[in-house]
């Protein structure tokens, strides 16, 4: 099978699963604004985003050297998928114990009135990583598929039942997200079968140490990025309360549309990365696949800029709406955080796991300190500009690492001209209103779309090529 009919194969099928039902709960956030209030959706992305980085925290981040290893032809499956399943159940038996202290000392509040789902989120958030990872690894794209679709189906249809019908709010809410991660995860086990893999009682040192100098390097890079990512939550927290991080974490409903994109795609990527990696590009693979990609976002990221009020109007309620004002910044922050990601797994595929680290470390010292220099003086906007100068910073920093890597050979200067011409429509939202804002930012979409029009008829060659080849079959 070819490089980009591979690629775009497992593209789509991690589409199916991720856009069409993410699509489905994006058009359910009017549901969640108008039912829970702002506190209470801050406090349950307090919640998710205090999971996010426990779960490779106390799994050593396994889940990385679960997908690396399995896509070695010699790994040996019944060694890594006992490792990991050691990982989960420590890292649970762990988080109970935590939980069993915060409820006896009171260290937070927020957390010891939700023990019980703190405790079963955790466990359906590292069940579906850990499985997820192992059915990646072994490159059971179609079922890892039909998981995302059985996952959105079930959390939509409870949410509803939760949320309109017998109406428990932020309980329900958690009650839905819970059971489509279980769901899901079950599907996948049966699925790949790993159960038949694992055997607990062997010590598979040789592998182990293999995996866990691969894995707990990578901690460093994960809990990075978290910061990245996420510490903007607990800095808006600290700083504004509770409930303007509920606005802060609706904005960013809105950029999720490209989340979901960079997330299909590195799925997607670091197989094909793996395994055609070529350090001098002979046939311009990875040149041709970063220039689409980058096209694909910069054009994507313009438009949501564009539409942002329309869709804050139709998506938020109450007052969520103001959160309309973040949103041009945090989708650029994606931008730059899916194309360093790009690079990403290109390190991977070379196991270059310190350049990773040291790039991501990089931004997320320079967020940190950026989020408690700006949002004291400006709010949430303070923290929504920190997070898209330090993806900016993590990706400067992996385009000048990889030249030890990689040759490639990407056009630079247009590049960040596009940029700024983004950042130029978020300043126009900002300042002007009405006829006038949406004349120039669509002025500004032109100019973009003009730049990229080669880029844009390759991505339709290779996209319509790939498709006919597919048919013709």
């Amino acid at each position: 099978m070819g490089k980009y009919k591979y690629l775009l194969k497992n593209v789509g099928l991690l589409t199916i699963s991720n856009f069409s039902t993410k699509l489905l709960s994006f058009f359910l956030i009017p549901l969640y604004t108008n039912v829970l209030s702002t506190a209470d959706y801050g406090t349950y992305d307090l919640v998710s985003t205090t999971i996010s980085i426990l779960v490779p925290i106390l799994t050593l981040d396994v889940q990385d050297a679960i997908i690396r290893l399995l896509l070695d032809k010699q790994s040996n499956r019944q060694a890594i998928a006992s490792i990991g399943s050691r990982c989960f159940m420590l890292s649970n038996v762990i988080v109970s114990v935590g939980l069993g202290i915060n409820y006896v000392f009171s260290f937070n509040n927020i957390i010891k009135e939700y023990t019980l789902f703190f405790f079963l989120m955790y466990f359906g958030s590292s069940l579906h990583s850990f499985i997820a990872a192992y059915a990646r690894g072994i490159e059971r794209i179609a079922d890892v598929s039909v998981a995302g679709v059985i996952s959105s189906v079930t959390v939509i249809a409870l949410n509803i039942f939760c949320l309109l019908v017998i109406k428990i709010g932020l309980d329900g809410y958690f009650i839905a997200n819970i059971a489509g991660l279980l769901v899901s995860s079950i599907y996948l086990l049966v699925r790949s079968r790993m159960f038949a893999d694992v055997r607990i009682s062997k010590s598979y040192r040789e592998v182990a140490k293999k995996m866990f100098s691969y894995s707990i390097p990578m901690i460093a890079t994960t809990v990075a990025w978290w910061i990245n990512s996420a510490s903007d939550r607990y800095v808006v927290v600290a700083f504004l309360g509770v409930a303007e991080n509920g606005i802060y974490s609706v904005a960013s409903k809105i950029p999720s549309i490209l989340s979901v994109f960079q997330s299909i795609f590195e799925q997607a990527w670091v197989i094909s990365a793996v395994k055609e990696f070529d350090p001098k590009d002979s046939n311009g693979f990875f040149t041709k696949t970063y220039k689409a990609y980058n096209c694909m976002f910069v054009l994507l990221c313009s438009f949501i800029i564009l539409a942002d009020k329309l869709l804050a109007r139709f998506l938020y309620a109450k007052d969520f709406y103001v959160a309309w004002r973040y949103v041009p910044w945090l989708s650029i922050a994606v931008l730059f955080s899916a194309l360093a990601g790009y690079f990403g797994q290109c390190f991977v595929a070379v196991k270059q796991t310190k350049i990773i680290s040291f790039s991501v470390m990089t931004g997320a010292v320079l967020n940190l300190v950026l989020n408690l220099a700006f949002t004291p003086l400006v709010g949430a906007m303070g923290a929504a500009v920190a997070t898209t100068l330090s993806y900016f910073v993590v990706w400067i920093v992996r385009i000048v690492v990889s030249k030890k890597v990689i040759t490639f050979h990407i056009n630079l200067l247009r590049d960040v001209i596009s940029y700024i011409l983004l950042v130029g429509q978020g300043v126009v939202l900002l300042l002007l209103n009405g006829v006038l804002a949406y004349g120039v930012e669509t002025g500004l979409l032109v100019i973009i779309l003009l730049l990229y029009v080669k880029d844009i008829k390759t991505l339709y060659a290779v996209g319509s090529n790939a498709i006919k080849r597919k048919t013709m079959k």
